[in-house]
């Protein structure tokens, strides 16, 4: 197992190698001029060049990458070039922010999603058939037309939940939940839908094997069989679905957390690419990349815990 982890933690290191080499050539081969937009249309050539000239623009792109590799070796990840803030701090900064909110989606859908499942699959006839369409109703919806139809409802009319903005868990717990309420619903919608599905076709096919009925046959209860014994072999193929969620979730976030106002990590990538703050940008790549990767090797893990021949494999 050991093995393992290093193999992929190897290969996923060269993966966040060759997607920021990648995305910082193709950021610094557009032909767009970060330093007349830093120093603004009116200004002078002169002040454009000495601006171009600080940030280092002036120089081969293979120089300023090989200085941009070295420093991220070291763990800095520069500067900004609009607020002169380090990129790690607004990262840091932005990052438990998104966190609270792509988790949170995360657990609503899973425990939502294997529930309804479960329910679909056992249940079947009108039950399975409701579910069934309102999984196809509701993934056709974008997330940020949920957001929309949420505000309007939750916040504007009934006034029950805030409409935008973000309370940290430290200033206040509560405020913290009730500013997380909708974009966390937002995200999770469409994912609970795809996860109810995968859990109930799977769950349908592990009903139907020898154990389960003989289980039965034993007198164990319903809630022990399904719950403890057939949802973990029906999991696999939805924990395999989870860890996509969470992928499509981390980049969903950029329109929700624009819709609610939220200083995650979606917005932070929103305002770095309409400035052009290519530090930043990289920053939040860099991010996104070592996210997946660690949430692929998390998965890997998690097929080997719940499926014995993938372990041995």
């Amino acid at each position: 197992m050991l093995l393992f982890i290093v193999r992929r933690l190897g290969a996923g290191a060269l993966l966040l190698f060759l997607i920021a080499t990648a995305t910082f050539l193709l950021l610094n081969l557009t032909g767009q001029d970060p330093a007349r937009q830093i120093v603004g249309q009116a200004a002078s050539a002169a002040q454009a060049a000495a601006k171009r000239q600080e940030l280092g623009l002036d120089r081969p792109v293979l120089v300023r990458y090989g200085e941009w590799i070295s420093r991220i070796g070291q763990g800095d990840l520069g500067t900004s070039w609009f607020n002169n803030q380090p990129v790690t701090a607004l990262l840091a900064q932005a990052v438990p922010v998104t966190l609270s909110v792509v988790l949170g989606a995360m657990l609503v859908t899973s425990v939502l999603g294997a529930l309804l499942g479960v329910l679909a699959a056992v249940r079947g006839g009108a039950v399975d058939k409701v579910l069934q369409v309102l999984s196809s109703l509701i993934q056709a919806i974008p997330s940020f037309l949920v957001s929309l139809v949420l505000v309007l409802v939750l916040a504007v009319q009934l006034g029950v939940l805030p409409a935008t903005g973000y309370v940290s868990f430290t200033n206040s717990p509560s405020g913290w939940l009730s500013s997380i309420v909708l974009p966390v619903v937002s995200l999770a919608l469409g994912a609970i839908a795809s996860v109810a599905m995968q859990i109930r076709g799977s769950m349908l096919d592990v009903l139907q094997y020898d154990y389960v009925r003989t289980l039965r046959s034993r007198g164990l209860p319903t809630r022990s069989v399904l719950f403890r014994h057939a949802l973990r072999n029906a999991s696999p193929p939805a924990v395999t679905t989870l860890a996509l969620m969470f992928i499509i979730m981390i980049s969903g976030a950029v329109v929700v957390e624009k819709v609610f106002n939220i200083p995650g990590v979606g917005t932070q990538a929103n305002i770095a690419a309409g400035q052009g703050d290519l530090p930043v940008v990289l920053g939040v790549v860099l991010l996104t990349v070592t996210m997946v990767v660690i949430v692929n090797l998390l998965l890997d893990l998690a097929q080997g815990w719940l499926n014995p021949k993938v372990r041995v494999a």
